[in-house]
């Protein structure tokens, strides 16, 4: 028969509860060299933004974008680089004078027909102003309540939070 030692236990316990919460909390607020978020949606600067596959002008192009404006998303910061997601899911890095902090979004770019309503106010009732194709590029004014505020070439209007690449889930921006 073996005999346990109750201590050992308890202390097994309180160890894993005590440590638990802070690997979930690192993760969930991470700081990268640049002394900012990780992640973040950030846009791209240029018409002409070369993606490599590691974080060195050494390394292989992987593609290039050829719009300014487009959202990424920073899972990753070393040195300079910023290592982006974009909304297929591709990754790639990018150097840091390439992004701005400008938020920008894409309309459902995960959908190939349909229409978003963009409403005159942040409310599922309310007036529909516009109706949003797949893949328009909108910039990003505020976001609260699962409502963000957007803007484009002769529009303005709230979009559902969740119709958007480039806002997070319930992300609040003033």
């Amino acid at each position: 028969m073996t005999r346990r030692q109750p201590g050992l236990l308890t202390l097994f316990a309180f160890l894993l509860l005590a440590v638990l919460p802070l690997k979930v909390l690192a993760q969930a607020s991470q700081t990268g060299a640049s002394g900012l978020t990780v992640p973040r949606f950030v846009s791209l600067k240029s018409d002409r933004v070369n993606v490599r596959v590691g974080p060195s002008r050494e390394h292989n192009i992987a593609w290039t974008f050829v719009q300014a404006g487009l959202p990424v998303e920073i899972i990753q910061e070393f040195e300079n680089w910023r290592r982006i997601r974009d909304w297929e899911g591709k990754e790639g890095w990018v150097f840091h004078s390439l992004l701005s902090g400008r938020r920008t979004a894409l309309v459902t770019p995960w959908e190939t027909t349909g229409r978003t309503p963009l409403r005159a106010r942040s409310k599922s009732d309310a007036d529909i102003v516009a109706e949003l194709e797949p893949k328009v590029l909108t910039t990003v004014e505020e976001c609260a309540g699962g409502w963000c505020k957007v803007s484009g070439e002769g529009y303005e209007g709230w979009l559902d939070q969740t119709r958007l690449f480039g806002v997070y889930p319930d992300e609040v921006i003033n």
